[in-house]
């Protein structure tokens, strides 16, 4: 029998704000001691009135009109009922019938809809067996994405939530750090085989755990069917370490929670409110990727620089000094090999200035310089600073092409390796990189190899 995958997506990406969604408590992810960013609202105390945060509705309409949604003009804010200590009014304020965002298509995938919540508290829990509650999330705006039940596979929902990820955090809305590891974008994974039952999976920290456990519970749901079983409606949490899914408890449906509309807070009428106009938007991602393809680079290239707009940034500005596509792929080599590997190994390296590397890219298309002589100056300028000429002078790395000085090298090389020498005579061509080698060696990587190649031929005729 074959099994059709059935995956849907639910994200939640907390929301860059000043404050929280309905009081004026700070919302900081990087708050380091509990209980300090509340207040009454927050805390649901007796007689206190929430008001909503219209910068968090901007951030979402701002994503609904970037994924080509609908949005809405009317909206309210519905209370989704339920007990729990990590919310303090016994209820939590979210949308039900009145999102702010509707359809839409992302990496392929269509949306149902987008929209806004509070955040929940953090539980933690001790050794020695005691729960504890941080209520300086609670309250913090929270946007929900719901896509259809389109996904197909474990790369698919992994494609989906990157493409997500880059879209909402800094490179581009910055709506969101979106940071998965501090909690602030959580998915959960809804999985069916042939559209049969629903499991919902919960505690996914990392999009590459999400994949994983996409992976176990489709194969987990395959085996029940292959020996007659069912499988049952629930929610699923996922351990990383074990990398299954196990049972937590019956999925509830929306009848379980009561929603209604909240009588504390105004219906929105989206138009009649000025901060919610003007929803301007940077250069998106595929509109940038298919910018940056022209260009003639390979699309490895193009992926970064859509995804770092450091190194795309630097990409860009130098190419547009240089002013001429012959020179946009060996400019992308040096900075997605050479400076990015710089860059890895030392975070705190300088970037040099568009201008700067603009020179060295022109002293090596020139061959003034050699790939290794430029790959040692890049070394100083992101330590040092300084500019590629004069290192290139105070380091001896200028290429040398004169024949009359390189000749004594290539007499050398030929006197100390006879062996080779008698081998690539006798016909073994590829030899003659070995003698470049060992001649760049003694220049110090300063001599030009193709003088060199050309030396050699002549001398071994």
């Amino acid at each position: 029998m074959e099994y059709r995958p059935t995956i849907g997506l639910e994200v939640h990406i907390e929301l860059r704000t000043q404050s929280k969604m309905f009081c004026r408590c700070k919302n900081d992810a990087d708050v380091d001691r509990a209980n300090v960013n509340i207040c009454p609202v927050c805390m649901a105390h007796p007689g206190t009135l929430p008001v909503p945060n219209m910068e968090a509705i901007k951030h979402v309409l701002r994503v609904g009109k970037a994924l080509g949604s609908k949005l809405a003009d009317f909206t309210e804010f519905d209370r989704k009922n339920y007990f729990y200590p990590d919310i303090p009014k016994g209820y939590q304020i979210s949308q039900f019938k009145y999102p702010l965002v509707e359809g839409g298509l992302l990496a392929g995938v269509e949306l149902t809809r987008i929209h806004l919540e509070e955040d929940t508290a953090r539980s933690q829990h001790t050794s020695s067996g005691e729960s504890l509650i941080d209520y300086n999330r609670a309250g913090v705006p929270l946007m929900e994405l719901v896509t259809e039940p389109v996904i197909t596979s474990s790369k698919q929902a992994g494609d989906f939530a990157r493409a997500l990820q880059l879209l909402v955090g800094p490179e581009y809305l910055h709506i969101s750090e979106a940071n998965m590891e501090k909690g602030e974008m959580r998915v959960e994974a809804n999985i069916s085989l042939n559209m049969g039952t629903k499991v919902e999976v919960k505690n996914l920290n990392t999009i590459s755990g999400m994949e994983k456990a996409i992976d176990f519970e489709l194969a987990r749901q395959q085996e029940l069917l292959e020996h007659g079983d069912v499988v049952v409606q629930e929610t699923r949490g996922f351990d990383e370490n074990t990398g299954k899914t196990y049972s937590q408890r019956k999925k509830e449906s929306s009848h379980d929670y009561r929603y209604f509309p909240d009588p504390d807070l105004p219906k929105l009428y989206l138009s009649q409110i000025p901060e919610l106009q003007n929803l301007e938007l940077p250069e998106l991602p595929w509109v940038k990727k298919e910018r940056l393809s022209g260009l003639g680079i390979k699309e490895s290239d193009v992926d970064i620089f859509v995804t770092d707009s450091v190194l795309g940034n630097l990409f860009e500005k130098t190419s547009e000094i240089l002013g001429d596509k012959k020179y946009a792929q060996l400019v992308a080599n040096y900075i997605n090999s050479d400076l990015a590997g710089l860059r890895k190994n030392n975070s705190d390296i300088k970037i040099p200035e568009p201008t700067i590397f603009a020179e060295l890219i022109q002293l090596i298309e020139a061959g003034e310089v050699s790939s290794r002589g430029a790959k040692d100056i890049l070394a100083v300028l992101v330590t040092e600073g300084g500019s590629p000429k004069q290192i290139a002078e105070s380091k001896n790395l200028f290429q040398k092409s004169d024949e009359g000085a390189l000749i004594t090298i290539v007499d050398q090389v030929i006197t100390e390796n006879p062996q080779v020498v008698t081998d690539f005579k006798a016909g073994n061509d590829k030899l003659i990189q070995f003698l470049i080698g060992q001649a760049m060696k003694l220049s110090k990587g300063s001599a030009n190899p193709g003088v060199l190649a050309k030396l050699f031929k002549e001398k071994l005729k």
